[in-house]
């Protein structure tokens, strides 16, 4: 019976380790892009280097997996979509501890196209993205690093990172920690440059803001 346990695990872990790839290419008119992260647990927001939008899909121990792409009205509706867990979840949930089924989706998009994200329970992170972006997530981990646009970013809960040199700031977080360059605000920090047209805001209960102004 042991040896049985040890070889079921085995095949579980090997076949939940194993990763496919997918990825959609378009050309698109839409000036509004809104990215829906539900099945994911990993963002990636890039700049893409050419005039096309590119999603690539990974994940773990999913029979199939789908990109979703819709276009109306100058907006374009980017969505994912798993199918083959629930059986392995069902065989093996004595052995399952939490979650094991990974997904993470790079999105690379064109200069001078607004983006929303919209999602749960997820982790962004923007590759310094030029273009204005606004993200509303219940939780997660958020890696901005500088930012180089308008940037909106509602959260319930989390961790906030970005580099906001001459940066408008509007920064609120009612039981969370604001820190700018290691020094610490309570609940709120404004700071606006009336040559600037960069904008950066922030409102959470919760999450803890890191950012660094040098």
């Amino acid at each position: 019976m042991k040896h049985i346990l040890q070889l079921l695990l085995l095949l579980f872990f090997s076949v939940s380790f194993s990763q496919k790839k997918v990825v959609k290419k378009l050309q698109t008119f839409a000036d509004e892009i809104t990215i829906y992260t539900a099945g994911l647990d990993n963002l990636v927001l890039e700049n893409s280097t050419s005039e096309f939008i590119e999603v690539t899909l990974f994940a773990e121990s999913y029979d199939d997996q789908l990109i979703k792409i819709e276009e109306k009205n100058k907006e374009l509706f980017i969505k994912f979509d798993f199918e083959g867990t629930q059986t392995r979840e069902v065989v093996f949930r004595k052995f399952i501890t939490k979650r094991l089924q990974r997904a993470n989706a790079v999105v690379k998009i064109p200069k001078g196209k607004k983006v929303f994200i919209f999602g749960e329970n997820v982790d962004i992170e923007s590759k310094s993205h030029q273009n204005e972006l606004a993200i509303y997530i219940e939780n997660g981990i958020v890696k901005l690093n500088e930012i180089k646009a308008k940037t909106t970013l509602k959260l319930y809960s989390g961790n906030v990172y970005a580099s906001v040199k001459n940066t408008n700031l509007d920064i609120n977080s009612k039981d969370g920690k604001i820190e700018v360059d290691e020094v610490l605000y309570e609940k709120t920090l404004q700071k606006k440059l009336l040559e600037n047209t960069k904008d950066f805001s922030v409102t959470s209960l919760k999450a803890n803001i890191f950012l660094t102004d040098k």
